[in-house]
């Protein structure tokens, strides 16, 4: 009785690691997210300056701006990448991205994005 008590105790223990484990690894990555999604129009240094940002009448903004990205708050991020430029009275060229990305992603991108206009 002691054997299986001892084997029940260890596979749970193993199932919450289990469960730990899967859950940090299922963090977002904000950087990742932003090199697949972001990029194009705001470029490889979140300048605003992407492969696309010529082909478009309004540029879009420069997340290593700290005093514009510092006038928006992480609300406004989210909203606007989620419902796209036009939710926050922006360029309707910014697409809403809700159907791409899920609530966690969105913030781990606002996260990434107050890493870029604000660490350095």
């Amino acid at each position: 009785m002691k054997l299986d008590l001892s084997l029940a105790g260890a596979a749970l223990s193993m199932a919450a690691l289990m469960t730990l484990s899967a859950g940090v690894m299922a963090q977002p990555d904000g950087a990742a997210l932003y090199d697949m999604y972001c990029v194009q129009c705001h470029g490889t240094k979140a300048d605003g300056k992407g492969v696309n940002a010529g082909h478009l009448n309004v540029q879009p903004r420069s997340h290593i701006d700290k005093t514009e990205m510092l006038q928006r708050s992480d609300d406004e991020l989210t909203k606007v990448i989620a419902e796209g430029g036009k939710s926050i009275n922006k360029s309707i060229l910014m697409p809403a991205w809700e159907h791409n990305l899920d609530e966690g992603e969105i913030k781990a991108l606002v996260m990434h994005l107050r890493q870029l206009c604000c660490t350095n």
